[in-house]
């Protein structure tokens, strides 16, 4: 990888190596080889739209083609994870531990899927869970929360704060948890830090954000700029909004962080793309984070698209994006 600079103080960059490859699947989501000339995931990122959510089908065939394109696209994450579930609340809300031989069982990551609040799993997910557990080496509590638009706006910050709570009744600390979540997920991860900061909870030391969704308006320049970049469209984005939050506010602060009075918050690790749709929403939102003494870690990866991280056995910086979640922390958990 080779580093660089931008216009975002503080925050690392990181560039495609001259040998980054688009490795071809052996599945019906095969992706061409490409040439020198090309965007090198430009042919990944078209497969990745291609099975985007079809919204004309009915809700269970759609994330039922999603989880499987996201499980396809997750088969070589290593040797296969030992998962145990546990129920969390009584509305039917189900956690998953996910351990590997590296875990070590004082270690816990608390995981929040990705999937525009109204798709996805933990099971679709278990590939980039499983990689994160082994470079953190600890336990992956991955919350299956409820989805819209069965269970709209607030619902899914609910379980994300219940789940919390049922792991510190449960005998695990919070100095001992690390929050992760991607998209969605990552903005369930804030959601859960505000809310519990607002409910006297005990925060834990840090928490980590992969491309999550910060201001559910998607006004920044980066939603016209990197249309044609990145593997999510700005239809999905308007979707979303109008699924999850069925007329609800999307200046609430927890449908959009950026709106919130961020003070004390714990430390945050944000990973961003530079060819994301939310780029610009995710550059403010840490902007203001800073503003309001949280120390915030922010890394921009260049030509990165929506989610990067899932696709770590054809992205080599999924899987370099990874590590760097592992030794975060392994760094926090370990103090």
């Amino acid at each position: 990888m080779q580093g660089g600079t931008c216009n975002h103080p503080g925050a690392s960059v990181y560039r495609p190596g001259p040998h980054a490859q688009v490795n071809p699947l052996s599945s019906p989501f095969t992706i061409t080889s490409h040439t020198m000339d090309q965007d090198p995931y430009e042919d990944l990122i078209a497969v990745i739209r291609s099975n985007a959510p079809d919204l004309t089908k009915p809700l269970p065939v759609v994330r039922r083609e999603y989880s499987a394109f996201y499980e396809e696209m997750q088969q070589d994450a290593g040797e296969p994870a030992f998962l145990e579930r546990v129920g969390i609340s009584d509305g039917g809300v189900q956690g998953f531990w996910i351990s590997v031989p590296e875990s070590e069982p004082d270690r816990t990551v608390l995981f929040f899927h990705g999937g525009g609040f109204t798709i996805g799993s933990t099971q679709d997910h278990l590939g980039l869970c499983t990689r994160i557990a082994r470079a953190a080496r600890a336990r992956v509590f991955s919350v299956d929360y409820r989805l819209a638009p069965e269970h709209l706006f607030p619902a899914a910050v609910e379980d994300a704060v219940a789940a919390y709570r049922w792991l510190i009744t449960h005998g695990y600390p919070p100095h001992r948890i690390v929050p992760v979540g991607i998209s969605a997920g990552g903005t369930l991860v804030l959601d859960l830090l505000l809310s519990a900061r607002d409910q006297s909870i005990a925060l834990p030391r840090a928490a980590v954000c992969m491309s999550p969704a910060v201001d559910m308006m998607f006004e920044g320049v980066s939603v016209q700029k990197n249309a044609d970049n990145d593997s999510i469209t700005a239809a999905r984005l308007h979707s979303i909004r109008t699924t999850y939050l069925a007329g609800h506010d999307p200046a609430d602060s927890l449908a959009s962080p950026v709106h919130a009075n961020l003070t004390g918050l714990p430390q945050l690790y944000i990973q961003a793309g530079t060819h994301e749709l939310l780029f610009d929403g995710i550059a403010a939102f840490v902007k203001k984070a800073r503003w309001a003494g949280v120390p915030v870690r922010f890394e921009i990866w260049q030509q990165m698209f929506h989610c990067w991280q899932v696709y770590a056995d054809h992205v080599p910086e999924g899987g370099e994006a990874i590590t760097h979640i592992g030794a975060f922390v392994q760094d926090v958990l370990s103090r």
